[in-house]
């Protein structure tokens, strides 16, 4: 999995269309292999990442839960966390 693609269902606040647009673009160049699409195929790229987002919404709006939301900011601190545990502080 890529690694900068990041959880976005059960969040409060919940993920902007930024957030689910940039997940959509990172899962779509790991599967073409291009980080930025030739002019030849710029517009199969393109429609992919729309089709991808649009995805992603209908995902996030149909889940369900029963946990509460989990806050960025602790999930954030988290991760730092064990980033600092696995790599050592900076």
């Amino acid at each position: 999995m890529c690694r900068s693609i990041k959880t976005l269902h059960n969040f409060e606040p919940p993920a902007s269309a930024e957030e689910v647009h940039a997940s959509a673009l990172q899962f779509v160049r790991k599967l073409s292999g291009f980080a930025h699409p030739s002019k030849t195929n710029e517009a199969a790229f393109n429609l992919a990442v729309e089709r991808v987002t649009e995805a992603a919404n209908a995902l996030l709006e149909s889940l369900v839960t029963h946990a509460p939301p989990r806050d960025r900011a602790i999930e954030a601190a988290k991760a730092r966390a064990r980033a600092a545990d696995r790599f050592g502080a900076a």
